[in-house]
């Protein structure tokens, strides 16, 4: 089975997809960033009156769970319920989701009166929220990964949605295509945000690409390889970090096309 997800990348640079992030307070500046990097337009647009109206006009948006305030919740909700309304694709970032019992309450009423197209978390968050056991710490995933595939695909049918799993080989699955992108970065699980950012990148792609399977692929696969981009700089996580936000600026699709490995399952 063959795609090229190298087109996706040109076709968010072309677009300049206004991308609302509803976003965590520790990365917020690093996802504004890394969407410009990237060739989108962010808008950190979180007021609970002001969510609601300005979802109408955006490309897609992001909701990210991490530092859960009472007007975060409202705004979220009501973005999804006008991403519903006017056919806005949604990525969700269900973060800490496992450690925090009202992020299930939120994301079930996302699911009630909204969307998701989109989930993208670390192993941990995924296999809880498949109903499987699984090891988190906080907001981190200290899971071995073992029928981590399995449950991005019992997840992905019952949500309907793209459902893709961070970790040592990434997973990314729509229920009927599967496959996993290789090109592991131990130096992005040493930066703040690498995660939240990878969810931003979700957006930007979404927002320009209606096959949400290959949007998704599209993402990962650009951050894995500005990751390794970045390594080949700096071992370093204060100046890789930088060197990150650089290396997604300079990503093209001949530099996709050469260094993304991706398997299918």
């Amino acid at each position: 089975m063959e795609f090229n997800i190298s087109k996706v990348i040109t076709k968010v640079r072309k677009n300049v997809p206004l991308v609302q992030a509803i976003t965590n307070y520790v990365t917020i500046n690093d996802c504004a960033n890394i969407l410009l990097a990237y060739g989108a337009s962010p808008a950190m647009v979180e007021a609970y009156d002001e969510a609601y109206e300005f979802a109408k006009i955006c490309g897609s948006i992001y909701i990210n769970l991490g530092t859960l305030t009472k007007e975060q919740e409202i705004a979220s909700i009501e973005a999804s319920i006008a991403a519903k309304q006017n056919n806005i694709p949604v990525v969700l970032d269900p973060v800490g989701c496992a450690a925090i019992p009202r992020k299930m309450q939120v994301i079930k009423r996302i699911l009630e009166v909204g969307r998701i197209d989109v989930l993208k978390g670390n192993a941990g968050e995924i296999k809880f929220l498949a109903g499987v056991a699984s090891n988190a710490r906080g907001v981190d995933s200290i899971d071995d990964g073992s029928g981590l595939v399995e449950a991005c695909i019992s997840l992905a049918k019952k949500y309907g949605c793209v459902v893709i799993a961070t970790g040592r080989e990434d997973v990314i699955t729509d229920d009927s295509r599967t496959l996993l992108v290789l090109n592991e970065v131990e130096m992005l699980t040493k930066i703040t945000g690498a995660g939240c950012m990878l969810g931003a990148l979700c957006a930007a792609t979404a927002a320009v690409e209606e096959d949400k399977f290959v949007s998704a692929v599209a993402a990962v696969t650009s951050m894995c390889v500005a990751g390794e981009m970045a390594f080949l700089e700096s071992q370093l996580p204060g100046t890789f970090k930088c060197k990150l936000m650089d290396s997604i600026y300079l990503l093209n699709e001949s530099k996709l096309e050469e260094c993304g490995r991706l398997k299918w399952i």
